[in-house]
């Protein structure tokens, strides 16, 4: 071989080591833009500022630990599976009981996303206009609202959450366990949008409430953002 063709053939070699690996890297990137990873949200406000209805400490070791495990968790169970490019909703919406790691830590991150969203330290938002319209239409009042609703956050057996939805007549009230929420339509019976929700599992309230559920359920009554809320029924109804 000519020393002139040698240089070519060394040239051609050497672009190739340099080019593969760029475009290996390129092919790694378009996978990993195809796959929803999911993160921790901030909350809106700090861990003390929901006091005295809800205490710091339970707010942090449930945001930073809780929170946290569940979104941790969905990553993993989600990985190498159909919902790996999923939006959180979509997931949600199409997760079926025979997945039940994406089912429980997909559902513990979305009620626990939309929980501190629906929660304020200031007591000056109230409820007023459509929702408040709404609700009064289909519940009769605010006060009756207000009962259904502790009915069924208190009479829940055991862990889950209580929510008010938006189904297709309207407003419902409903209750579901662990971490099911109404827009898992393959598994609730009633399915609908939830734009208000409540955690009654223990890890929510016991520091402060211990067994007392109750007291818990009317003190969430005076930190509910009720702004957000009305943002999440004109955007859904």
């Amino acid at each position: 071989m000519k020393k002139r063709e040698f240089l070519k053939v060394a040239s051609t070699i050497t672009a190739g080591t340099i080019i593969s690996p760029i475009a290996a890297c390129n092919t790694a990137t378009k996978e990993e833009d195809e796959i929803t990873k999911f993160i921790l949200p901030d909350l809106p406000y700090a861990y003390d500022a929901l006091e005295p209805f809800i205490d710091k400490t339970t707010m942090q070791i449930h945001h930073s630990k809780h929170h946290a495990g569940y979104v941790k968790k969905l990553n993993a169970a989600k990985k190498g599976t159909k919902y790996d490019s999923m939006k959180l909703d979509e997931l949600i919406a199409n997760v079926s009981n025979k997945d039940t790691g994406v089912r429980n830590n997909g559902g513990g991150h979305f009620n626990h996303s939309l929980f501190w969203e629906i929660l304020t330290p200031s007591s000056e938002v109230s409820l007023m206009g459509k929702l408040l319209d709404a609700i009064n239409g289909q519940f009769d009042s605010f006060d009756r609202f207000k009962d259904l609703f502790f009915d069924a956050a208190k009479g829940r057996f055991g862990s889950g959450w209580a929510w008010l939805c938006i189904g297709e007549t309207g407003l419902f009230i409903s209750s579901t366990p662990n971490q099911d929420n109404p827009l898992m339509k393959k598994i609730v019976k009633e399915n609908g949008t939830p734009i208000l929700g409540i955690d009654v599992w223990e890890h929510a309230y016991y520091l402060n409430y211990q067994n007392r559920r109750g007291d818990y359920i009317n003190n969430f009554f005076n930190i509910i953002n009720w702004e957000e809320v009305a943002k999440r029924f004109e955007k859904y109804s």
